[in-house]
């Protein structure tokens, strides 16, 4: 399975990004491999399975260790290398195509948020009106 999610190109790419495990003086388990890992890691977002789902049979790592391990990924900006890495790598074989860009966005009201407004003549006279009324 870890061929079909990543590739030994793909790995061998960015497996030099990622943290070196090592093992404890005091002993205890060897860590799982980073591969191992990120294997699963991908197999939940490709599936959109609960975490708790995962097999961990299949994978020979729990889901807690995905969890942790990509807290640690996160901390450390593991994600944002490896995105410059394959950005620089499409940039430099002229392979970025902007025409198929998608940027979204979107506007949120803030409730309690920014300065009330100062009603202007206009508002000011409606509302003296419908008072006096």
């Amino acid at each position: 399975m870890a061929g079909k999610l990543l590739p030994d190109e793909l790995w061998n790419e960015i497996a030099p990004l990622f943290p070196e495990y090592v093992p404890s003086p005091e002993g205890g388990r060897h860590p799982k491999d980073n591969r191992v890992v990120l294997t699963a890691i991908l197999f939940i977002l490709k599936t959109g399975i609960a975490w708790e789902d995962l097999p961990q049979d299949a994978f020979g790592c729990s889901y807690k260790t995905c969890t942790r391990r990509l807290e640690e990924w996160t901390e450390q900006g593991l994600w944002p290398q490896i995105h410059r890495l394959f950005l620089g790598k499409l940039r430099g074989a002229d392979q970025l195509d902007w025409s198929r860009v998608l940027i979204d966005c979107s506007r949120v009201k803030a409730p309690l948020g920014g300065q009330k407004r100062v009603p202007t003549p206009r508002t000011a006279a409606a509302v003296a009106v419908s008072i006096a009324s």
